[in-house]
């Protein structure tokens, strides 16, 4: 009825965590892009399937090979720092037996060096992450998006996400994105200038450390709204470099 599916590249800090949360799926897929640690091992011992499929740059095309990989009717996607609270799985083995969705939206609390965020570009995030197969497609290369056909429900209980265990790792992720990010861009056409490098974090920490109520979460949300806005800037400044005939920001 039910395969949940992880995408994984160097997580044994967090995949033995986030299998146990999948328990209650009738398969798990771990689709691993190349680890070089003991991801791999780990998910095996923990049951899973494991299947190694490089990434390219891509992550809506590795979720959507992930998809063709599945056999049952459902799939729920997870990512490797992310769990699924025991509410969550016993509403979603309820939730797949409805057959007038083709999918449902999931609440996600985030967990930044020991604090919840509950405001800011986390706060209050819902992610269609379980729907039928066949339903529909990711898009995206970053930051992507399941885009499916039908009626799309609501579930109540959330998926726990402790991304970033250090500062470190955080700014290592976002140079990551904002490289694939703006490779992104650069293929659509678009193009950056000044004003925009300029305009662009300053906005974005703005919009979440105010807009958003980013600072009720104190120094870490500060932290956090700082970070995401320096995303804003790699991405329209890694853009420029594309227009100036740098081939590879990183």
């Amino acid at each position: 009825m039910l395969t949940g599916i992880v995408l994984t590249h160097n997580e044994e800090k967090n995949i033995a965590r986030c299998l146990e949360s999948l328990k209650f799926c009738d398969a798990v897929l771990v689709v691993d892009s190349g680890s070089t640690d003991k991801t791999m091992s780990l998910a095996k011992k923990a049951g899973a399937t494991v299947v190694n499929h490089p990434l390219d740059g891509n992550y809506a095309a590795q979720r959507n090979w992930a998809l063709s990989q599945a056999k049952t009717p459902w799939v729920l996607f997870v990512d490797a720092d992310e769990m699924v609270s025991v509410k969550l799985g016993e509403e979603i083995t309820s939730a797949v037996k409805k057959i007038e969705y083709k999918g449902f939206l999931i609440p996600r609390i985030d967990y930044m060096w020991g604090k919840k965020l509950s405001h800011g570009d986390v706060g209050g995030a819902r992610f269609l992450r379980l729907a039928r197969r066949g339903a529909g497609e990711w898009h995206g290369a970053v930051h992507e998006t399941w885009a499916i056909e039908g009626n799309i429900g609501t579930l109540k209980h959330p998926i726990f996400h402790y991304p970033h265990p250090t500062l470190v790792e955080f700014l290592q992720e976002i140079n990551r994105y904002s490289s694939i990010r703006a490779q992104e861009l650069h293929r659509a056409g678009q193009r950056a200038n000044l004003f925009q490098i300029i305009l662009y974090p300053s906005a974005k920490f703005l919009w979440l450390w105010i807009w958003k109520l980013g600072f009720a979460d104190g120094t870490t949300g500060f932290v956090h709204a700082m970070t995401m806005a320096f995303y804003s800037f790699l991405v329209r400044g890694k853009l420029w470099l594309f227009q100036k005939g740098v081939t590879s920001p990183s």
